[in-house]
Order: structure tokens, then C-alpha cells, then sequence
């Protein structure tokens, strides 16, 4: 619920070269909660989610980009308008050894893994990030083991930090607590994407 008087921002949705971001539908949904679903996507986090969740998920992502202009954005593909999943800016809401800090982060179904969605789309989210909101940092972490994830970080010329960290929103005896962090800045993102 926004404060009186608040205005709600103009949403941002882009294209990049195969994908368009934009803010969620109800169409979006069912996808989302088959994703939501899927073991092998949910392998880093500490469990799939049922529709409900998965439902309140997209719920709280529409709401943020309504309010903010930006967040999580549904991301389809450009010549199917096929939903595949959310990529984006995300100011997360767990207190972290880092924080505040704004994320790019992404969660595609498993069969557009592989095909640079992940990396297309997030490059994108990163250029609205510093060149639209003139954001100094951007952050993203991922479970320790999940390397796809720090994959996708390292083709974003993220650095990786020298520590490790444990995420508080993941249960203590979890093997999946123990949190890596990259950070880009302005200036380093303009000398790679360069």
C-alpha cells in the first residue's frame, strides 16, 4: 500500500537482442510456479515452491516494479512471447554483511539453461541499473556450490569477494548457507562492457 500522495513509478521494461523484460502478467503464473516447482532449478535454494508461494512471489515482484519502476523483471522470449522466468535488480530484504545493496539475479526454467539467457538478460538489467538509475554497485551472490550461477557473475565481469558469507535466509544446518559474493561497480562495468 503506498503512502498518500505517493506516486507510483512508470514501469521500466527493455528489450535486449532475443528477450524482452517487462513487468508481470497473469498469464506468467503457471510457468512460474512450474519453475517454482522444478528440483533441479530449486537445487540452491532450500526448497521448490508450491503455487501459493510461487504465486506470492510474482505478486511481491509486480508490486516492487509498480512501486519502484524496476525489480524482478518476467522475461519472455521476443519471437514466441513465451515466459521463461525473472532476471533483474532486487533490493533484497535479508539484512546482509553487505548491506544495503541493490542484486541483479535471475531464475530461468531448466530448458533455457545453456543458451545465454541468463547472461543476455542480466547484462541488461545491468545497463538500466547503472546507466537509468546511477546505481555506484551492484551485487550479486549464490550458494557456494552453484556454479552455473557464478558462472553467469564472471561473464558480467563481476569480482568475486575474498569472503564467504553466511545467508541468514537459509537455515543453519544447511549445506546451501554458506553464501559467495561478486560486486560490480559503475566504473567497472563501463571498462568491461567496453
Amino acid at each position: 500500500m503506498n503512502a498518500p500522495g505517493k506516486k507510483m513509478a512508470e514501469p521500466i521494461e527493455f528489450n535486449t537482442d532475443r528477450l524482452r523484460l517487462r513487468q508481470w502478467r497473469g498469464a506468467d503464473r503457471e510457468p512460474f510456479a512450474a519453475l517454482n516447482a522444478d528440483p533441479k532449478v530449486m537445487e540452491f535454494f532450500p526448497a521448490p515452491l508450491d503455487r501459493a508461494a510461487s504465486d506470492a512471489m510474482a505478486d511481491r515482484c509486480q508490486a516492487l516494479i509498480a512501486e519502484r519502476g524496476w525489480g524482478f523483471w518476467a522475461v519472455e522470449l521476443k519471437h514466441t512471447n513465451e515466459f521463461i522466468g525473472f532476471v533483474g535488480l532486487h533490493i533484497p530484504s535479508a539484512e546482509l554483511p553487505f548491506s544495503p545493496c541493490v542484486e541483479v539475479g535471475w531464475r530461468l526454467a531448466l530448458r533455457y539453461w545453456g543458451k545465454g539467457f541468463a547472461t543476455e538478460a542480466a547484462r541488461g538489467s545491468l545497463r538500466v541499473g547503472f546507466e537509468l538509475l546511477g546505481l555506484p554497485e551492484i551485487v550479486s551472490f549464490a550458494a557456494v556450490h552453484n556454479v552455473k550461477s557464478r558462472a553467469v557473475m564472471e561473464r558480467l565481469g563481476m569480482r568475486e569477494a575474498v569472503s564467504t558469507f553466511e545467508h541468514p535466509g537459509v537455515p543453519a544446518d544447511s549445506p546451501l548457507r554458506q553464501h559467495c559474493l561478486y560486486r560490480l561497480s559503475r566504473e567497472q562495468w563501463r571498462t568491461h562492457a567496453a
